[in-house]
């Protein structure tokens, strides 16, 4: 069902010109932190919270504006570049907006100039200027941004986490989603009228994302131990990438502009950070078609890699060195089990959830996390090793904090 509405409220205070006597939220608390998204092109991030929504610009950190409602979350926040235009989804105890709508709002009008509604809650939501996807646990719609009309419709095995990739550019359209068998990704090239699946890894996935112009997939599984990369046109593994021997809750994986690198973020608390050759870097297996088959009949290591190097250990029970028993390992098992390690490496200082991706400046990345921390740091693209932070900020504050050191204030730390 799709209908308009007026619905309003809402007040929006411009970051350079709030007075300390409206604070935004209890001044006890800082809000709760229901959701934590990057835009399309990673200019700028958005929080959904217990009492409203805030944007933040990436770098130069700063905020550039926060929407406070007198009552009711909002779960979830998508939005489209840096226009007035985003799509929000109730959320957290109080729900602002039911979690089973979209409400596109337009913060001109400061209010929903339209809706998008389901019988179950709403997963996820992904824009371009030109569509809109609702992701549900079973099926994702897409819509007409236009009008809303819905132009397609897919089922998917169970997806709670919500997981799909759109590619945000005008001159090629690619959806990535999970299939219908655990591990396999439904890729769309809806420019060619063309459906490919990839069998991509043998457990369930925990992040999917696309370059973009859509033209490589990554994904994880929920083992983490590697991620994979995929040309989605031909449907083919061109990369593997280790992130390390221990399973592992991958949160974020990002690619920069320039398809020349890719990072990834993970319970373990490290951003790992790795080259992208242009050329594939394993032997390219096909994934295409209905059966797909990148992962299928691998070796008994499993699709996600060599039985763990750094898990091993010796007859007398001593651990092996995890390198020198990779290595030794490589040399008996195909080439398609030589992933490669990540270049540059920033540890952040706790294990929080956390979200990742390439900063404006060249070999940049911006780090935010659901502890309201922000990091832009640097990595080296020919030494790599460990990154160094240049600044860091926090942005989910208290109204005292906030009139001490104003909203979002960013150290320098070079």
């Amino acid at each position: 069902g799709i209908s308009t509405t007026t619905t309003g409220g809402g007040r929006r205070v411009e970051s350079s010109g709030m007075s300390a006597s409206a604070p935004f939220g209890s001044a006890k608390r800082p809000e709760e932190l229901l959701s934590l998204s990057f835009n399309q092109d990673s200019g700028c991030f958005a929080c959904g919270t217990d009492g409203g929504f805030r944007i933040y610009n990436c770098d130069p950190f700063k905020e550039t504006f926060r929407r406070g409602f007198d009552s009711g979350g909002i779960g979830q926040v998508e939005m489209l570049f840096r226009c007035n235009i985003l799509a929000l989804v109730g959320g957290g105890r109080s729900p602002r907006y039911s979690p089973n709508k979209v409400m596109i709002w337009d913060d001109h009008q400061s209010r929903c100039i339209g809706e998008l509604s389901f019988r179950v809650e709403v997963r996820a939501v992904r824009l371009r200027r030109d569509r809109v996807v609702v992701v549900l646990e079973h099926k994702i719609y897409v819509y007409n941004f236009a009008d809303l009309k819905i132009l397609h419709q897919t089922d998917t095995v169970a997806n709670p986490l919500g997981l799909c990739a759109l590619s945000p550019t005008q001159d090629s359209t690619v959806m990535a989603c999970p299939g219908l068998n655990k591990g396999q990704v439904r890729v769309e090239l809806y420019d060619l009228g063309v459906t490919k699946f990839i069998s991509a890894h043998d457990g369930e996935l925990a992040q999917l994302q696309l370059t973009l112009d859509g033209a490589l997939l990554a994904t994880a599984s929920e083992k983490g131990t590697l991620i994979r990369v995929y040309d989605t046109a031909t449907a083919t593994l061109m990369h593997e990438f280790r992130r390390g021997a221990d399973r592992a809750t991958v949160y974020s994986i990002a690619f920069a502009p320039g398809k020349d690198f890719l990072a990834v973020s993970s319970d373990k608390g490290t951003v790992h950070v790795y080259v992208v050759p242009e050329r594939a870097s394993v032997g390219g297996r096909g994934g295409g078609g209905a059966a797909g088959g990148v992962a299928d009949g691998v070796p008994s290591g499993g699709a996600d890699g060599v039985p763990n190097p750094a898990e091993g250990s010796d007859q007398e029970g001593g651990v092996i060195d995890a390198k020198a028993a990779f290595s030794f390992v490589k040399g008996f098992l195909p080439k398609y089990f030589s992933s490669e390690w990540s270049l540059a490496q920033f540890k952040l200082p706790d294990f929080t959830r956390s979200l990742v991706a390439f900063g404006p400046e060249p070999n940049t990345l911006i780090v935010v996390t659901v502890e309201g921390t922000y990091y832009k740091v640097g990595f080296d693209p020919k030494s790599g090793g460990a990154c160094a932070q240049v600044a860091f900020a926090r942005f989910l504050k208290t109204a005292e904090e906030e009139e001490e050191g104003g909203w979002g204030a960013v150290r320098d730390v070079r």
